[in-house]
């Protein structure tokens, strides 16, 4: 039995899980804290690797959003930590195992687009993958990645974003390795082969989850913009500015659900 599997066993084994929709939180975002049907915690579930990162929380909640129930992954990992590029995209494979069709996966990201500002989101339309990773690579998965974030999901959120006053900004994530941040080199690179934002996350669960048959929504946080050769960050920026941005997060994904996606 692979660990995945020991994890679903023991999940489904012990809770009663019934949730079309599974959220992913990035760095600092937290939502739905008064929500809450019930918890597990990472280190409580067998062969379950443990978050590391400050800002994410490792740990399994059911919330009650109206009177839909919904799963949100309070953690992820990293190939800045040490995973492989499959432990990367277990929380994903821990979803889909218990009946998750569409998801939600969400960062923070630094911004590329000048035109952007700290506390913007954006709705990814189309990734770069820059981390030298793929999570299907041993297997013979040729997944479509045309279209990977679901233009039906992304003009729903559009649609919520405008009735309730928040604007989102639609733009292309470059995912890199980590942990150090990029130079002012790396961030013109990215600009001229079109990203719009860049993070350390993101594209393997995106790959994951496609090859899986689920429908994905990407949103990013911009904590920080990178301007020009002055510009800095620290992660405790990245994790008070995903703290702010976390009212605005919650307004569009609580609508979101509400409506039935």
């Amino acid at each position: 039995m692979s660990n995945i599997e020991k994890v679903i066993e023991f999940l489904t084994g012990k809770y009663s899980f019934n949730q079309r929709v599974g959220i992913i939180l990035g760095s600092g975002l937290d939502i739905f804290n008064n929500s809450i049907l019930f918890s597990i915690e990472y280190r409580e579930i067998p062969n379950m690797p443990l978050s590391t990162v400050p800002g994410h929380k490792g740990r399994l909640d059911v919330v009650k959003i109206n009177n839909t129930s919904v799963i949100i992954m309070r953690g992820r990992y990293h190939l800045y930590e040490g995973y492989s590029s499959k432990d990367v995209v277990l929380p994903v494979e821990v979803l889909k195992g218990l009946g998750v069709e569409i998801l939600a996966i969400t960062n923070a990201s630094g911004g590329i687009n000048e035109t952007y500002v700290p506390g913007d989101m954006m709705l990814i339309k189309d990734h770069i993958n820059l981390t030298g990773e793929n999570p299907l690579i041993g297997s013979p998965n040729f997944v479509d990645m045309r279209n990977a974030y679901s233009p039906r999901l992304r003009e729903q959120f559009k649609e919520i974003g405008k009735s309730n006053g928040i604007e989102l900004k639609e733009g292309v994530y470059v995912g890199v390795k980590g942990p150090t941040y990029e130079t002012p080199a790396e961030i013109r690179f990215f600009r001229t082969i079109g990203g719009d934002a860049v993070g350390m996350s993101t594209v393997l669960e995106v790959i994951r989850a496609r090859s899986l048959g689920m429908e994905v929504v990407g949103i990013s946080s911009i904590t920080n913009v990178h301007r020009d050769e002055t510009s800095s960050v620290t992660h405790e920026e990245v994790l008070e500015m995903g703290r702010r941005i976390s009212k605005n997060l919650e307004i569009l994904l609580k609508e979101w659900i509400r409506r039935g996606i």
